[in-house]
């Protein structure tokens, strides 16, 4: 599970719990300029394939999370199910090209920092 907060210019992905070692990472830090488009889509944890694992763990159907190679893109996962998963696609300034999260409402969650980048626009 991650929590999410906006800190100025900046949203900040906290990595909870144990999820922190298994993802192999405890924070991200993305500028809001750096944030293309955020959205509720819980097909994107689904399956059992999320790509090549560069970094973290891979338990189909229990958890995925840490760094994937994925469709010639770098992804980041932190999902144990599903449910409640966003997904934040990043321009070419950020190492990942997309995260994608487990968070407790996915529906508030991508409407605060959608919200955020209408500000900043």
């Amino acid at each position: 599970m991650v929590g999410i907060t906006i800190e100025g210019g900046r949203v900040v992905f906290e990595i909870e719990g144990w999820d922190k070692l298994w993802a192999l990472k405890s924070r991200l830090e993305i500028p809001l300029d750096h944030i293309k488009s955020v959205s509720v889509d819980d097909d994107a944890a689904k399956g059992w394939w999320h790509g090549l694992k560069l970094g973290g763990s891979d338990l189909p159907g229990v958890i995925t999370a840490g760094t994937f190679y994925t469709n010639g893109r770098l992804v980041f996962f932190d999902t144990h199910a599903p449910d409640h998963t966003i997904v934040v696609e990043l321009d070419d300034h950020e190492k990942y090209d997309r995260l994608i999260l487990q968070v407790r409402d996915s529906a508030a969650t991508a409407a605060k920092i959608n919200a955020a980048l209408t500000r900043r626009a």
